[in-house]
């Protein structure tokens, strides 16, 4: 279809973008914001979503709402300015001989210079039928080139995710540029699986998954690509699997009296998932072997204190104990918890800003407190991936605890897990997630793991009531939540952007998404809506200590509202919350939201969960009704892979892989056919020795692992 734009030489894959021909300097720096900056970079960026324009039809046949592409002759070009919106408008005539249409951009004032009359073009988008006639509004649009035809237009379009001052159209003609040099790419997956399986070559999936030439084609590269994903992170689980077994770890004994009277202590009783995982991980802390298990549970459903008894146990035995988080802000709540849980134990806070021991006055310096980790005057430490750096020693390390563990790449768990190879030893694992993953693609993904399930709520736990608002009961919202401020309640409300300038604007599409935002909805609540009120506003940018004071702040109950980013998703325990106010519901996953609900109804008080959308769709409104009406985990996290995909569940992006690129895993059978094949390859082959290019690309995953 002539879609590759001839340049009249190969790039090299390493060829800098600064190097393509006509690409300025701010496409550039808006390349490099999104992590581009290669011709290999580039060809790797993948669509996130098509729009199917491959129905071509004659003006006189268009039919309103269906997504066509019109190709035809301008016959009038004209440009205005629109009285109430204040913006430029173009508008063009064009024929194709059955018919005219009338077609119309807004804010798009270089066209009327870049369109002439006569021109061929082909429009790509929805007719509408509206009170001025026929027209086709902010099209997708292309002009027909000597000897190549239409490119973007009349087919599979990719839409990509970009950045403000970067357009789709840029995005394309870009990679179209680079899409020769694929050919130049190593096929790393072995030709026994690419065989097996009718994939096609690397560089045939990549020139297919940018501009799809037919949908056999699409699908097979679809299909490839999610194969590879998951295989990789078969492959480097199964590597990681095959290690630990040549390892031994420290038989930690029951010490049932002191394990019995620490539950007892507790102010609320186990239920009997808690009991069962606390039993089934404490027989594997006394094998000699180490234990490698995975802790999953719903939101609110006691893992914590589920990981505090074994802990508990592995101090009791002389050992010490580490808790590994993504963040810092749930690190420091843990630490508080961990205080209160065992105040006669000391316990040590690592992070690369924060440095705390817990029953000393004190505060020792970094040196110091690195001192008493290698002596094992610390017996918890809880901390970030700060805990693996190389200048981090233990005395002697029992168990290895990480929370929220799809976060974090497979080389920092395996540090984790694997901290002494040349003694042959390793401590106790276990993995905890509080995103619930449904037990069939748990067993699936994390094969090498047991699995102990918590889906039971602690006794008393109320059911959070959840409303989907309309925006034209916004201020009735408001004033609910000012009624639970006066009751000595406070209120939450998360929003999916910190400020505007991370909103982007597409010219493809004509018009800027209002998106909600931190600084925006602070400002208008704090001096419009809740002056009298104490709010603040916490996000991922704040430094360390600033966070620690608002978190402490809220706690002590010196704020009515805190507005956040998700920064609050997952740990935040403050059972004095009873209001969650979600803006831009639409632009996070049921299985997010869930967490989100989850830091209310803590406490003994009703509490609620208000969801606000700009969305009008359908789909968006299903969705979110079927959040609000269902309160289980599970059967949310069902739903994230049925309209998601697993990787919304799983966190590809963090186990050291790049984004999940087809947006989905794909079936249990992909799933298990990659389990098997990279299983195969280890038991026959644990070094890689014949398989150079699928070890060096192991090799890079792991120094590229992304962490939160």
């Amino acid at each position: 279809m002539g879609f590759f734009v001839t340049i009249g030489y190969m790039l090299s894959l390493n060829t800098k973008v600064a190097g393509l021909p006509t690409v300025k300097k701010p496409v550039i720096k808006h390349l490099k914001t999104l992590g581009l900056k290669t011709v290999q970079d580039l060809l790797f960026y993948f669509p996130f979503r098509y729009e199917d324009f491959r129905l071509i039809v004659p003006i006189s046949k268009i039919q309103p709402d269906v997504p066509v592409t019109i190709k035809g002759v301008i016959q009038l070009i004209g440009s205005k300015r629109s009285f109430y919106q204040k913006s430029n408008i173009t508008e063009i005539i064009i024929s194709d001989g059955t018919g005219q249409l009338k077609v119309v951009w807004f804010r798009q004032p270089y066209l009327s210079k870049t369109l002439k009359v006569g021109d061929r073009i082909a429009v790509a988008g929805k007719v509408e039928f509206g009170r001025y006639g026929v027209q086709m509004t902010n099209p997708v649009y292309e002009k027909e080139k000597e000897g190549e035809g239409f490119v973007y237009t009349g087919r599979l379009v990719p839409i990509y995710s970009s950045t403000k001052g970067l357009t789709q159209k840029q995005l394309r003609f870009l990679i179209s540029q680079c899409l020769p040099s694929a050919t130049l790419m190593k096929d790393w997956l072995p030709d026994d699986i690419i065989k097996k399986n009718n994939f096609l070559s690397l560089g045939q999936s990549i020139k297919e998954i940018h501009f799809p030439v037919n949908d056999k084609n699409f699908k097979l590269a679809q299909t490839r690509f999610q194969f590879e994903e998951v295989f990789l992170m078969q492959l480097q689980n199964e590597l990681s699997r095959q290690e630990i077994k040549q390892l031994r770890a420290p038989n930690l004994f029951f010490r049932q009296e002191e394990i019995k009277e620490f539950v007892n202590a507790l102010p609320y009783p186990l239920t009997t998932d808690q009991r069962k995982a606390a039993w089934e991980i404490l027989q594997d802390l006394e094998k000699t072997h180490p234990m490698n298990r995975l802790l999953n549970g719903d939101v609110g459903s006691g893992k914590t204190v589920v990981a505090a008894i074994a802990i508990q146990n592995t101090v009791l035995n002389g050992y010490q104990a580490i808790l590994m988080v993504p963040t810092e802000i749930l690190a420091e709540q843990h630490f508080q918890t961990f205080s209160k849980l065992l105040p006669d134990k000391r316990i040590g806070l690592l992070t690369s800003k924060m440095l705390k021991i817990n029953n000393n006055e004190i505060k020792p310096t970094k040196k110091e407190f690195l001192e008493m980790l290698k002596k094992g005057e610390v017996d918890i430490c809880i901390g970030t991936h700060s805990l693996i750096s190389e200048s981090v020693k233990f005395k002697k390390i029992g168990l290895a605890v990480v929370d929220e563990q799809h976060r974090f790449g497979v080389k920092q768990r395996h540090a984790m897990i694997v901290p002494n190879k040349k003694q042959k030893t390793a401590p106790h694992f276990l993995s905890m997630t509080a995103t619930p993953i449904p037990r069939s693609y748990a067993l699936a993904m994390y094969g090498d793991l047991d699995l102990s399930l918590i889906k039971q709520m602690p006794k008393g736990r109320q059911v959070i009531i959840t409303r989907v608002v309309d925006e034209t009961n916004r201020y009735k919202a408001y004033e609910f939540i000012r009624r639970e401020v006066k009751k000595g309640r406070q209120a939450f409300v998360v929003c999916p952007l910190i400020e505007e300038k991370e909103e982007s604007e597409s010219k493809d599409f004509g018009f800027k998404m209002e998106q909600k935002t931190v600084m925006a909805e602070y400002k208008k609540l704090s001096e419009q809506v809740f002056p009298d009120l104490n709010l603040t506003y916490l996000h991922g940018k704040i430094k360390a200590i600033d966070k620690e004071q608002i978190m402490k702040d809220f706690g002590d109950k010196k704020l009515d509202v805190l507005i956040s980013t998700s920064v609050v998703e997952v740990g935040v325990d403050f059972p004095n919350a009873t209001i969650m106010m979600i803006e831009g519901a639409e632009r996070f996953g049921v299985a997010q939201l869930h967490q989100f609900r989850g830091r209310v109804g803590r406490g003994v008080h009703q509490s609620y969960c208000l969801l606000f959308t700009n969305s009008t769709t359908e789909k968006v409104k299903e969705r979110l009704s079927f959040f609000a009406q269902t309160s289980d985990g599970f059967t949310l996290a069902e739903k994230d892979l049925e309209t998601r995909g697993p990787g919304a569940i799983f966190g590809m992006e963090q186990h050291g892989f790049s984004v999940l690129k087809t947006g989905e895993l794909g079936s249990m059978e992909m799933i298990k056919k990659s389990r098997e094949a990279a299983a195969e390859i280890v038991v026959n082959d644990p070094k890689l020795a014949n398989y150079p290019l699928l070890k060096e690309k192991i090799l890079q995953l792991e120094k590229t692992v992304h962490l939160e």
